[in-house]
């Protein structure tokens, strides 16, 4: 009977470098003898990218928005994430739940309770075995997106919006400090990764 594999997560607000770190992650994980699907939310698959278009260049409601993204996670999870945990792949995500009570709840103002009743329906229980959360103060995270790409519609909100998003993510953390690990992403890549694979060896 093949072993499931483990689904790890990255999360953090737009800046916070997070995206860096995803192939040191993987190939950390190959090295170790590993099946590795690396994926991103909103994303994943084929539908999941036509609504990550929709998601950060179309202007909508904090509703649709929402629904959008676990309409994706839907899709997701059924079609990628799942089927390939279940041939003891490991999968590795940019972004999955979190962002959506960080995104949605933190910054736009939805209600916990109507994000959760989204989880329920769509994960049946199903959660990440382990989340590396990048945090960084908003103006560290601000002028990194300054630096980057053109803005997407997320990356265009106020500071005010990333604030509210970031203390949404340590409350998470907060509440489930065995799951979601805290890393200071001021700190140097190379000191962020050697902290991320002593991290790694504690899955098993």
């Amino acid at each position: 009977m093949t072993k499931p594999g483990k689904f790890i997560t990255l999360e953090g607000v737009d800046g916070a470098g997070k995206s860096t770190h995803l192939s040191f992650v993987a190939d950390w994980l190959r090295k170790q003898g590993r099946e590795v699907v690396v994926t991103r939310e909103p994303g994943g698959t084929p539908l999941g990218e036509t609504l990550r278009e929709l998601l950060l260049h179309r202007d909508m409601d904090a509703d649709t928005e929402l629904l959008l993204m676990f309409a994706a996670r839907q899709a997701h999870l059924a079609e990628l994430i799942l089927p390939a945990l279940a041939r003891g792949a490991w999968v590795v995500s940019d972004r999955f739940t979190d962002a959506s009570y960080a995104y949605q709840c933190g910054g736009r103002g939805i209600a916990v309770a109507r994000i959760a009743a989204l989880e329920t329906w769509v994960q049946r229980g199903f959660a990440p075995d382990l989340t590396l959360l990048f945090d960084v103060p908003p103006e560290v995270a601000e002028a990194r997106r300054s630096a980057a790409r053109t803005a997407d519609r997320f990356e265009r909100e106020a500071d005010s919006f990333f604030s509210r998003v970031r203390n949404a993510y340590l409350d998470r953390a907060r509440a489930e400090p065995a799951r979601i690990l805290v890393l200071d992403a001021r700190h140097s890549i190379a000191d962020l990764q050697a902290e991320i694979g002593e991290l790694l060896k504690g899955l098993g």
